[in-house]
């Protein structure tokens, strides 16, 4: 069998992941076996962690548009029903932030979703 010569692409290979562990405590950072372990490890939480960054916001919205809602009288479910027959089309990360910001507006909110709440 020939010899093969990797040079330059194990290098590259080797420098692209220490590249990404820059920054890792001890031999995670330096020694390539570990860091290596440690970059697929980092990369796979980062990818689930951007899904479930999404999610939480999601709930964090719907917490805090109850919240506002629950003072009105209403609870979250009336109020997005009620928003969703009167054709108000924003989504929940709007309405957390006219909820948290603009008290006045959020009360017309309500206002306009109250008569279409069975």
């Amino acid at each position: 069998m020939t010899r093969v010569k990797r040079g330059n692409v194990a290098r590259k290979r080797r420098k692209k992941i220490l590249k990404i562990t820059e920054g890792f405590r001890g031999a995670s950072s330096t020694i390539f076996r570990t860091a290596n372990q440690h970059a697929f490890k980092a990369l796979t939480n980062a990818t689930r962690d951007r899904h479930q960054r999404k999610r939480e916001f999601r709930s964090l919205w719907i917490t805090r548009i109850n919240a506002a809602v629950r003072n009105h009288g209403l609870n979250y479910n009336e109020f997005i029903a009620g928003l969703k027959k009167a054709n108000i089309l924003l989504d929940r990360k709007m309405l957390a932030q006219v909820a948290l910001r603009d008290q006045v507006v959020f009360e017309q909110l309500i206002a306009q979703a109250r008569p279409h709440i069975a």
